[in-house]
Formats: C-alpha cells, sequence, structure tokens
C-alpha cells in the first residue's frame, strides 16, 4: 500500500484563503438585513485584498510545484492572479451603485463573483487537464447564476440559457480533446504529456491532431474567437451590466492562462498545427469583430464584437509562440481587461431606477452634462481603437511586431487594416456623447459617488500612463516568459 504523502500547501494558500473567506461571506450574509448588505462588499472586498497579500508572499523566484506536480506557482501564474484581482476589486466596486438601482444588491452576487475568482485562479495555477477542467467548470458554473441573477428580467434569463447550453457543448468537446490526449499518453499532467507527444508526434500525427482540434475549439468558445462566438453578444446584451462587466474583463486573462498551459506548456511540439488554426481564427475573429460591430445600437451589444476582434490579436500573439509573441499577447490581455472596466462602469453610472442603459443612444450629451466621465469613457474607447498615446495603441504594436518577427508580415497587414476599420464604430460612440443633444426625456443622471468617482478617474487615467510609461507592466510580462 503506497502511504500517504502530504503535499505543500504553500504554492495553495491563496487559493485556500479565497475558499475560507467566502464561505465565511457566504454565512455572513445570511444574518445581514438588507440595509446592512454594504458589509458583504466590504468583507467581499477584504477577501480581495487578503488573498493579494498571500500571493505576494508565497511568490517563488522559481517555478514550484505541489499535489503530484497538477498545481504550479511561477512568476506566469503570479502576474496573472494579481491582474484578476485587481480588475475583481474594481467590478464589486462599480456594480455597488447600480445593483442597488435594480433591487438586486443582494450578497449572492458577491459569493459567487468570488467562487468564479476561485475557478480562474486554479485555471491560471493547473498543471493538470483534470485541474484546469475543473477550475473552467467552477468558472462557468458560477457565471451561469451571475447572468441569471436577476430574477425578473427576462432577457437575462434567456441569456444564461444560452450561455449554459453552448458553455455544455464546448465543454464537451474539450474534454473529448483530453480524453484523446490522455488515450494517447496514458496521463493527464501536461509535463507528462508533453514528453509523451514528442516522442509519438511522428507516429500518430493525425491522431493528435485529431485531439489538438478538439482542444483548440474549447478555448476558442472561452476566448470568444470566431466562428465559437454565438453566446458572446447575446450574453453581454442580455446580462446585467454588473455581471456583462465581470464577464467582459477577468475570465479573458484566465482564459488567456489556459491557452499558456494547454498550448505552450503542454502541446508546444504541436505548434505547426495550433499556430496554423490559431491563425484562422485570429483573421476570422478581427474580420467578423470589427465588420459587425459597425451595424449594432446597442453599445453593450458593439462591445462584445469589439471583445471578439480583440481575441484576434490576443490570438496573434499566442501564434507566435516565443517570448515576445506571449508576452504581447499577455499584457494586451491584461490591459483590455482595465480598458473594458471602464467602458462598462460609466455605462453603469448612467442607470437610474426604472432605467437601464444599453443602447449607444443613451450616451447623447453626455459631455454636456459631464464632461469628466464623457472623457473618461473617451479615453477607453480610444484605447480600443490603439489611438496614442493609450496604452492599447503599444499592446497592439507589440503584437504586430511579434508576428512580423515570424515572417507573417501579412498577417500583421490585416490587423492594421481592420484597427482602421474598427476606429469607426468607436468615434462613432464619441460622436454621440460629444456632439449628439439629449432629448428632454433622456436628460442624463450620472451618480457621484466619490469612492467609484476617484476610483475610475485612476482607472482610466492609467490607461495614458500605461501607454506613457509601458513598460511598468511589460516588464512583469516579459519575466513570466524568461
Amino acid at each position: 500500500m503506497t502511504p500517504f504523502i502530504q503535499p505543500n500547501l504553500l504554492p495553495a494558500l491563496p487559493e485556500i484563503v479565497l475558499l475560507t473567506m467566502a464561505c465565511v461571506v457566504l454565512v455572513v450574509d445570511l444574518f445581514l438585513p438588507q440595509e446592512k448588505r454594504g458589509f458583504t462588499l466590504l468583507l467581499s472586498l477584504l477577501t480581495l485584498v487578503l488573498v493579494a497579500i498571500a500571493t505576494v508572499y508565497v511568490a517563488p523566484e522559481n517555478t514550484i510545484s505541489t499535489f503530484a506536480g497538477t498545481f504550479v506557482l511561477d512568476q506566469l501564474a503570479v502576474t496573472l492572479k494579481l491582474a484578476v484581482y485587481l480588475v475583481t476589486f474594481l467590478v464589486f466596486i462599480y456594480s455597488r451603485d447600480y445593483l442597488k438601482d435594480l433591487d438586486i444588491y443582494k450578497g449572492e452576487y458577491y459569493v459567487l463573483g468570488l467562487f468564479a475568482l476561485l475557478g480562474m485562479m486554479i485555471m491560471i495555477s493547473a498543471h493538470s487537464f483534470l485541474l484546469i477542467y475543473l477550475g473552467l467548470e467552477l468558472l462557468s458554473l458560477s457565471l451561469y447564476a451571475m447572468i441569471a441573477f436577476n430574477r425578473d428580467s427576462f432577457s437575462a434569463s434567456e441569456a444564461a440559457m444560452k450561455y449554459f447550453v453552448l458553455g455544455a457543448l464546448a465543454s464537451g468537446l474539450l474534454l473529448y480533446g483530453i480524453s484523446i490526449f490522455y488515450g494517447i499518453s496514458g496521463t493527464l499532467d501536461i509535463t507528462t504529456l508533453a514528453a509523451t507527444i514528442k516522442a509519438q508526434a511522428a507516429g500518430n500525427p493525425v491522431l493528435l491532431a485529431f485531439a489538438l482540434t478538439f482542444i483548440v475549439v474549447g478555448l476558442s468558445f472561452k476566448l470568444g474567437a470566431v466562428p465559437f462566438h454565438m453566446w458572446l453578444p447575446d450574453v453581454y446584451q442580455g446580462s446585467p451590466t454588473s455581471v456583462t462587466l465581470f464577464i467582459g474583463t477577468a475570465p479573458k486573462i484566465a482564459g488567456f492562462a489556459m491557452a499558456i498551459r494547454l498550448l505552450i506548456d503542454g502541446l508546444a511540439d504541436l505548434q505547426v498545427d495550433w499556430s496554423q488554426m490559431l491563425i484562422v481564427l485570429s483573421v476570422a475573429s478581427m474580420a467578423i469583430g470589427n465588420v459587425i460591430a459597425i451595424a449594432q445600437t446597442n453599445f453593450k451589444r458593439m462591445l462584445a464584437y469589439s471583445t471578439i476582434s480583440h481575441v484576434g490579436f490576443i490570438l496573434m500573439g499566442l501564434l507566435a509562440g516565443n517570448a515576445v509573441g506571449l508576452s504581447a499577447a499577455m499584457f494586451y490581455t491584461i490591459t483590455y481587461a482595465i480598458t473594458s472596466s471602464v467602458a462598462f462602469a460609466v455605462l453603469m453610472l448612467l442607470n437610474r431606477q426604472g432605467f437601464e442603459a444599453g443602447e449607444i443612444s443613451d450616451l447623447k450629451g453626455l459631455n454636456d452634462q459631464n464632461p469628466w466621465y464623457a472623457a473618461l469613457l473617451a479615453i477607453a474607447l480610444f484605447s480600443m481603437a490603439g489611438v496614442p498615446p493609450t496604452v492599447g495603441f503599444y499592446a497592439k504594436l507589440t503584437v504586430i511586431n511579434a508576428v512580423i518577427q515570424i515572417d507573417l508580415v501579412w498577417l500583421a497587414i490585416v490587423a492594421v487594416l481592420f484597427s482602421v476599420v474598427g476606429l469607426f464604430y468607436y468615434l462613432r460612440v464619441i460622436k454621440v456623447m460629444y456632439f449628439d443633444k439629449a432629448d428632454e426625456e433622456q436628460l442624463i443622471t450620472v451618480k457621484e459617488a466619490l469612492d467609484v468617482k476617484i476610483l475610475l478617474s485612476a482607472n482610466s487615467l492609467s490607461l495614458i500612463l500605461l501607454g506613457l510609461f509601458p513598460s511598468l507592466l511589460m516588464a512583469w510580462c516579459v519575466a513570466a516568459f524568461s
């Protein structure tokens, strides 16, 4: 009988702290009256701070693993986890007044958010197919519930059902690919799988390519790449804006980590195959995302197609497969999550009792009513469009440089052309804010919560700061792959 060996729990300290505190938040919230619901928010924010401290405390100089090699902690995991904590912190604060206005200011929102965060953290550190899948399912199940959180909203229930059905299909395809790789290698460990594939690549090329296809499909669905993007616009539009904010930011970082663990750590010897797949997905995402976004009148739906186009850029960095491309893709993913949080946060500020802003026309006259928030949103939109000196320009530039270095100049040209196309619909929103006048019945009332105003201002201005001094973040991204 094999004796039980106690695993080293220290690398998983942030996950242990988060799980413990999430349960505490759940229990405490049961005994709080509605007027003291703010304590749940404070406890959730405290949880994020404690988890961030734990992550910095256990940050290693070199890669360490535990739980029989299925869980790793390295510079990549530490950086991405800290980015996810920051984005989740912003989401929780930005959502407070919105949830109050819709009369859904309940503790379940924060509890589900914390469990979704736990799933993302597991995905970031997972080094086993099984652990990656468990983290993905924990994240997905939490998101299904968050989307349907407003039970009185038919559109939210419809969006949750669509996401659930398509998400289950994508999970099944991913699991099928995992099972084929398990049949080939006899292991779920990514390191062992990589060694096995290296030895058998010449013997089973068709079977390996078949399994790889299912893995790439699962990744594409999670990131929202064309043609597996069908769920994204409907979910963005139908979900409560606070949930759309969450879905459009933090899970993208976890999806990027999942791609790194699977494609780079486990399937690097199949790079010739999966890089060709990513080229097709990248071009299709940039084309469909930017072109269809032009026709949208709903702001959240427009941002959904915008997200699809940005996924195309992230895939460009991934397909390079080298340190330059991967660090560029990581930089792009993190900065896009920070940028999106500004756009959705400003939209939530326009909500009031009995009215939920969602259409581009709802932004009419924003500059007349509140020029500061109009400027903050304009900065975010310029960053998404890649206009200097915002960080979006540098992010696009580094990704384009990465594909030029691997002699895919034509792909770089395609990316530039579709970026020009995308500039149109971002400028259209700015035009509505600054030059269109609101109707009398559409007069905008913007909340002036001091903490939100300070945090949102810092968030938006950081897009210019990172654009002027990108090394503040890029150094972390480069170190993750050095």
